[in-house]
């Protein structure tokens, strides 16, 4: 069985990453979830759903607070990681490899042991320290992919605008999702 870390760190768009464990939930794939504690924050405003159904969804939760976990480390064989949103903070972190949280952590592991790691980087406007830090992330290994909806699918709500965004971050892990709209497939 494949497993897949998703890190959901404290900026606007929550659910990305609740909506990946959703998709990923009827296939063969282990999900390990680790929150930041932004990110508790954040589903209060965002979400009516608690942290704790949030959790549920994942095959295993982590607390952010435990760097020993298993996720920590590079010995934890998985696909990679997906952290949806990433916040400016979480993507400096990961950058500079001084990390402290689980979640940065996970991110570190997965650059080191070169396994994929999808940032749905979350911010705008953008300053030139974060296009540097996305520019750095790209150069360590990890895929910048923010959550910029796909027209072409004719979307008719905001769900399906998070879907088709988190369906095509999963492709980039070899993880085909059928809720996919494919261009001229569909």
């Amino acid at each position: 069985m494949q497993r897949l870390v998703i890190g959901i760190s404290g900026a606007s768009g929550v659910i990305y990453g609740v909506r990946a464990l959703e998709l990923l939930a009827d296939l063969p794939i282990e999900t390990h979830l680790v929150m930041s504690k932004s990110a508790e924050l954040t589903v209060h405003y965002e979400l009516d759903r608690s942290v704790e159904a949030i959790r549920a969804l994942a095959t295993e939760s982590h607390s952010v607070r435990n760097v020993g976990a298993s996720i920590a480390s590079g010995s934890f064989v998985g696909v990679g990681m997906l952290v949806a949103p990433c916040s400016m903070r979480t993507l400096g972190e990961i950058v500079s490899g001084v990390t402290s949280t689980l979640l940065t952590r996970a991110a570190d592991v997965a650059l080191k042991e070169r396994r994929q790691l999808v940032l749905m980087v979350r911010e705008t406007p953008l300053h030139l320290g974060h296009l540097r830090n996305m520019v750095a992330a790209t150069e360590m290994g990890a895929v910048i992919a923010p959550p910029v909806p796909a027209f072409y699918t004719g979307p008719d709500s905001v769900d399906k605008m998070v879907t088709q965004s988190v369906a095509r971050t999963l492709d980039l892990f070899g993880i085909d999702v059928p809720e996919t709209e494919r261009w001229t497939e569909t």
